[in-house]
């Protein structure tokens, strides 16, 4: 048994430490975890899809996929609110399989 004034951390302590790390790494949360760079302009293989009834391109869908966590960002912004909350922008977006957000 450790002494009261030994400095090491005891078993149980170390089990809890390993098991919150084994938590924090898991893939689920690791996918959260990663960064997402909000840029609209990487939106732009989806203009065609959403200026027309031109259905979206695997590369939009992927994009828009991508950029899911900016599209309140880009609703609440004047200047590409209109193309974002357009019908043929929540088209796309449920084409795509993108929940369309409620922000």
């Amino acid at each position: 048994m450790a002494k009261p004034s030994d400095p090491s951390p005891s078993p149980r302590l170390l089990a809890a430490a390993l098991v919150a790390v084994l938590v924090l790494l898991s893939p689920d949360q690791a996918r959260v975890a990663e960064a997402v760079t909000c840029s609209a302009t990487e939106l732009s293989s989806c203009v065609s899809a959403i200026t027309s009834s031109a259905p979206p391109s695997a590369l939009c869908c992927s994009k828009l996929r991508e950029q899911r966590p900016c599209l309140c960002g880009y609703i609440r912004n004047p200047n590409l609110r209109q193309y974002v909350t357009s019908p043929n922008a929540k088209r796309v977006a449920r084409t795509c399989g993108v929940p369309y957000p409620t922000c």
